[in-house]
């Protein structure tokens, strides 16, 4: 990952605004048949919406639940219920031309179905499957509209958001962003609409956050335990590792600026089944497919990935990266990082599941780069210093070590992640 240097320890990303906010995945706590107004208004129809306005539409939602391989809705029919999925994973797919099934994309907890449908009954234009069990609540069209009619407010909220999207449907991107006219002609002289990017109107700034401690090396070891090899360099060089792994590790899972947490709601991918096969290492590669750098996974990650392509016969190819082998998917190379977690199953995700990033890289390309700010006093490394703390009256010499670095996703389309990869999937062959 390419690292930009900074001043005054702040990076600014300047981005075009967003007109209409896509919608993203609801973030359930624990799979619960419980909703409150604050999930609610993660959903785009519902998203300005009120507490009072809303508590007239949650009570109105219903359990349901759906056993492996059950249709939960049929392509062609008509239907007017909305559904928000609580546990489990649901494939969306539909008839081909030729007859054949095309998966559109695999739905879990968090993802809904049918929002339209609510207002419109609609033939559906899709089916949906319950991949393994399945729980889902569902609200219908009558009960929604029965909520509408009893909340005045409500209908408000909802017909303002219908009008919003339907009035820049039209000029805004897939990433809800506002589009520039754009002429074109062959021959005579024709007048070209002006037009200008607005910018967030709060861009979002990062902060160079640090990692520090303090070395204590007793003043005997400093001084007698010193040749061949210089103690105080050694025990420097140790503490300087150590920071250097928990950078690793916040860089890709902190809350505020880790990879994970910068993933973008519309760039997140489930595996259709649950190991990762090469099908979904090549969904991964169409959602940043402007020149991905590199896959990063844990290499357990990896391994059940070899173990997919082994059961199909397409062994991957490798490449040496810094003097080690790594395989690689479609020729981008998979590296192995520890720092991605693999879930125990205390944190609400499914146990022995975890996760695998696709990045582009760079400032230039608009992709994920580290900051760091070079030139701080005592540097012995770029943006790492080593100052001598004095020594205290226990007789030891105390050095306070400071990494300082942060991290960034420059645009939506440079990071995506495949969730919930499971890794103990095994074959008797």
């Amino acid at each position: 990952m390419p690292w930009v240097a900074v001043n005054a320890g702040t990076y600014r990303i300047n981005k075009r605004k967003v007109i209409v906010k896509p919608s993203g995945r609801i973030n359930l706590d624990i799979p619960s048949a419980t909703m409150d107004a604050g999930h609610l208004r993660q959903i785009a129809m519902f998203r300005n919406a009120s507490d009072q306005a809303l508590s007239h539409l949650l009570g109105k939602f219903k359990s349901e639940k759906f056993s492996a391989g059950s249709q939960i809705i049929k392509e062609g029919a008509k239907s007017d219920v909305f559904m928000i999925i609580t546990s489990g994973k649901v494939e969306v797919n539909r008839a081909g031309q030729f007859g054949e099934k095309q998966v559109l994309t695999v739905l879990s907890a968090g993802d809904w179905i049918g929002e339209s449908a609510l207002m419109d009954h609609a033939t559906r234009t899709a089916s949906a499957t319950a991949l393994i069990p399945t729980q889902v609540i569902s609200l219908t069209g009558d009960q929604f509209q029965k909520a509408l009619k009893d909340s005045p407010e409500l209908r408000g909220f909802v017909e303002a958001a219908i009008h919003n999207r339907n009035l820049h449907s039209t000029v805004a991107n897939e990433y809800g962003e506002e589009v520039a006219t754009v002429s074109g002609f062959n021959d005579g002289v024709t007048t070209i609409a002006p037009s200008f990017f607005d910018y967030e109107d709060e861009p979002k700034e990062f902060s160079i956050t640090s990692l520090q401690a303090i070395l204590k090396i007793p003043t005997h070891i400093a001084d007698i335990y010193n040749n061949p090899y210089d103690q105080v360099e050694e025990q420097t060089r140790l503490m300087i590792e150590e920071l250097k792994e928990r950078q690793e590790w916040e860089i890709i899972n902190n809350p505020d600026y880790g990879l994970l947490a910068q993933v973008a709601p519309s760039m997140r991918m489930l595996p259709r089944k649950g190991s990762p096969t090469p099908d979904d290492m090549d969904r991964l590669l169409t959602m940043v497919w402007k020149k991905p750098a590199f896959f990063l996974a844990h290499p357990k990650a990896i391994a059940a990935f070899g173990r997919e392509c082994t059961r199909r016969g397409v062994p991957p190819a490798t490449v040496n990266i810094f003097g080690n082998p790594v395989i690689t998917w479609r020729g981008v190379p998979i590296v192995p990082c520890n720092k991605i977690s693999i879930s125990d199953g205390r944190d609400g995700r499914e146990e022995g599941t975890t996760s695998i990033l696709l990045m582009r890289v760079g400032e230039k390309e608009q992709g994920v780069i580290g900051i760091h700010q070079p030139g701080i006093p005592n540097e012995k490394l770029p943006s790492l210093s080593v100052l001598f703390n004095g020594v205290s009256a226990d007789a030891h010499r105390n050095y306070l070590i400071s990494l300082y670095f942060s991290c960034a996703v420059l645009s939506d389309d440079a990071l995506a992640v495949m969730d919930s990869v499971q890794v103990s999937n095994y074959y008797d062959y």
